[in-house]
């Protein structure tokens, strides 16, 4: 293990251990100090994510983006500060920090027993989400976290949410779909992290009028296992408690190859959660590039009829998406 990859690990273990020890108003000051900090150093994160707003918002002046980005890093910094305290919320805290519009369409998937895909971006607080479904729905549900370096790192964010009720499966080859897949096929719920796809692999979509690539995951997994694909969004207000809001079911074509219903169902995907992000930009947690624009030149591949390793999106630590350090 690196000196660096050390650090990262014992960085975040001090966190786990000592801000959820905080009263919660000095965790809300020590994250908007921090978020402030990391700001004004216009480091790498921040810049992609004042760059990636401006494709959000086109008309915003310089000055627009410079607010929306320290608004972004102060609700990024939010996610954090209620991620390592979540293992020490009650239950009755965690019930009540979550607000979703729509959850109809959430309970009447469950009921149905088809199986539920949730698929989000990069908004909000995942973690927190995740928490309330298992404390407030009592429902359990299955995603997929990616290897980080060091192991000791990744061991910590699959135990931490475990411990919040999820099932976290390796990131592995292509072994995951099979495993989702049989949870749908039970009836169970998967929540997937799915607006980020750098591989060659990926869907290309129309994202805010350029072109992105998403994870096919999420629409091969509800073609295959006729599963409910719900997209669904969050972000925060001025209150304690999150705000989101599940969308309306993205239904499989009736007629098309399957390479064909993919890119139908994911570009609907991606305008879903542009909706979310357009409403609410401050609160999408995107420091990296994303846009296919903004990459260096790819090899192209022919669209896949089953997902690859990159393909299926989940709780992608946040570390890998530029955590502060």
């Amino acid at each position: 293990m690196s000196a660096q990859e050390r650090l990262t690990d014992a960085l975040f273990g001090l966190g786990w251990s000592a801000v959820k020890r905080l009263p919660e108003p000095v965790a809300v000051r020590l994250g908007r100090t921090v978020a402030d900090l990391a700001w004004k150093r216009r480091g790498k994160g921040v810049l992609r994510l004042e760059s990636n707003y401006a494709r959000v918002v086109p008309d915003a002046s310089p000055e627009r983006l410079a607010e929306l980005s320290r608004a972004g890093m102060r609700s990024y910094l939010r996610y954090w500060m209620e991620s390592f305290r979540l293992p020490a919320w009650s239950a009755e805290r965690v019930a009540d920090g979550f607000d979703p519009e729509g959850l109809h369409h959430l309970r009447d998937g469950i009921a149905s027993d088809r199986g539920v895909i949730l698929a989000l971006p990069h908004m909000g607080n995942w973690d927190l989400a995740g928490a309330w479904v298992t404390t407030r729905l009592r429902t359990p549900f299955t995603t997929v976290a990616e290897r980080l370096k060091p192991e000791t790192l990744y061991d910590r964010f699959v135990a931490y949410r475990e411990g919040l009720g999820m099932e976290v499966l390796p990131h592995t080859g292509g072994s995951a779909f099979g495993t989702l897949a049989r949870r749908l096929r039970d009836g169970g719920l998967v929540c997937l992290v799915a607006e980020r796809d750098l591989s060659a692999s990926g869907v290309e979509v129309t994202f805010f009028g350029d072109t992105a690539r998403m994870p096919a995951g999420p629409a091969l997994l509800a073609q295959q296992t006729g599963a409910l694909l719900l997209p669904v969004t969050l972000w925060y207000d001025d209150s304690p408690v999150m705000q989101g809001r599940v969308h309306p079911p993205i239904e499989v074509p009736g007629t098309g190859t399957r390479a064909e219903k993919t890119s139908v169902m994911t570009q609907a995907l991606a305008d879903a959660f542009a909706t979310g992000i357009a409403d609410h930009p401050e609160d999408w947690h995107m420091l990296q590039r994303l846009w296919v624009a903004d990459l260096e030149p790819r090899p192209t591949r022919p669209h896949p009829t089953e997902p690859g390793p990159t393909e299926l999106r989940a709780t992608e630590p946040r570390p890998s998406d530029g955590a502060p350090a």
